[in-house]
């Protein structure tokens, strides 16, 4: 009985350590909002402020209270389309032409590309009945199309294409593909990183983790494509750090395989470096960024890409969105070589386009100051630790007396 009572009650300390308790705070620090969930994450929006939007707050707090949130991103009875292939200017234009020539309806889409390769997560609807599309003979009609379109003239082996109506993650989906697409082993001679991530990998022998080390240039979502890329890797993370100066971040993550043993091999270390490096650039922000707000209609996308195309501008990220029958699409372009687009082409585009529809648009960095970061040492500005649950789990025994160590 008194065993049971100790499995009761281990059990209830697992339930309460798995149940996630937020709380935000916007008073404790004054350059970023406090965001509590077992443990503490200071974040800020785009411009480096700390949150003041009351939806925005809200809508953190419900996501990340919430155990089994809700996996249908808003894309149920759609039609989601994955290619990859080879990139080429203008790709993007044909790839929409075909698909309103077809009757599909872009309802939204995420296009990236890196190390010469595109990846695209689309989602589509039928322009006449707005219906998902399932008729068999037409998805192998659109599926076919689309592959020649990405083979071009010389691409022969390596476009591929599928269609499915499962609901996925479109991001993440997107770092799988480009990880199956095996992108991390391709360089472009289109492409050069002049600030690539330095990535580092080295095991701690004593302790049985692996320790990996990233710098790089910080920005939205790094922090993401990187667990996702460790987690797709069948890594799990049991310690981290995560600090911002400047315009720069310094990631740190003590890591082992699922089967608990840490990186066995030479190989191994050099794939896993490869990958993160990977993950992180197919997201760096290259080139200019135009936003586009506009009445949604038939064939829209297929005649602003195709001006871009006949300006000669190459997209190389692209996100496509409607709602309430506006589109409010982002692309960023770049020349032909992937240097820096010419402004009289880009003014040229948006007079085509419309000036008040097409808008040049420059991310902010996040200039931290010395002098407003007073207090970081005592709160830990910038700062995230992540833990397991199971490290959790053995922190808190050891403070209740139960165990003699949890490190």
């Amino acid at each position: 009985m008194e065993w049971h009572a100790c499995l009761d009650e281990y059990q209830k300390l697992v339930i309460r350590m798995s149940t996630p308790r937020v709380v935000i705070d916007n008073t404790v620090c004054r350059t970023a909002t406090v965001v509590k969930v077992s443990f503490l994450f200071h974040v800020t929006d785009l411009n480096g402020n700390k949150l003041t939007d009351e939806s925005v707050i809200s809508y953190i707090e419900q996501s990340l209270e919430t155990t089994y949130p809700d996996k249908s991103l808003g894309f149920n009875g759609l039609t989601a389309l994955e290619l990859t292939g080879t990139d080429r200017v203008g790709l993007l234009s044909e790839v929409f032409a075909v698909l309103a020539e077809l009757q599909c309806n872009v309802v939204d889409a995420k296009v990236w590309t890196h190390n010469g390769r595109i990846a695209s997560l689309i989602y589509v609807k039928d322009c006449n009945s707005g219906s998902p599309i399932e008729d068999s003979r037409r998805i192998d009609r659109i599926e076919a199309r689309l592959r020649n379109v990405l083979r071009g003239d010389n691409d022969i082996r390596s476009a591929r294409t599928s269609i499915s109506m499962a609901v996925t993650h479109t991001e993440r989906r997107l770092h799988q593909m480009m990880s199956a697409d095996r992108d991390y082993e391709r360089k472009s001679d289109l492409q050069c990183w002049t600030d690539s991530p330095v990535v580092n990998v080295q095991n701690w022998t004593e302790r049985g983790y692996s320790v990996v080390n990233v710098q790089c240039e910080d920005r939205p979502k790094l922090l993401f494509d990187v667990v996702c890329t460790l987690t797709d890797m069948e890594y799990v993370v049991f310690h981290a750090s995560i600090n911002t100066a400047g315009d720069k971040a310094y990631l740190e993550f003590y890591i082992r395989h699922t089967d608990g043993t840490p990186i066995s091999s030479e190989p191994e270390r050099h794939r896993l470096i490869q990958c993160l490096q990977a993950a992180i650039e197919r997201r760096a922000s290259e080139g200019v960024r135009l936003e586009l707000c506009t009445s949604d209609r038939q064939g829209l996308l297929t005649d602003v890409t195709r001006t871009f195309r006949e300006n000669g501008l190459n997209v190389t990220r692209a996100e496509i969105s409607t709602a309430m029958g506006v589109a409010m699409n982002v692309f960023h372009v770049t020349d032909a070589t992937r240097n820096l687009a010419d402004p009289k082409s880009i003014e040229s585009v948006r007079q085509k386009i419309g000036l008040g529809n097409l808008k040049v648009k420059e991310l902010p960095f996040r200039h931290h100051q010395m002098a407003e970061r007073e207090d970081e040492h005592e709160i830990g500005v910038g700062g995230a630790v992540l833990l397991s649950l199971g490290s959790l789990v053995r922190k808190n025994l050891y403070n209740l007396g139960l165990i003699k160590s949890y490190s």
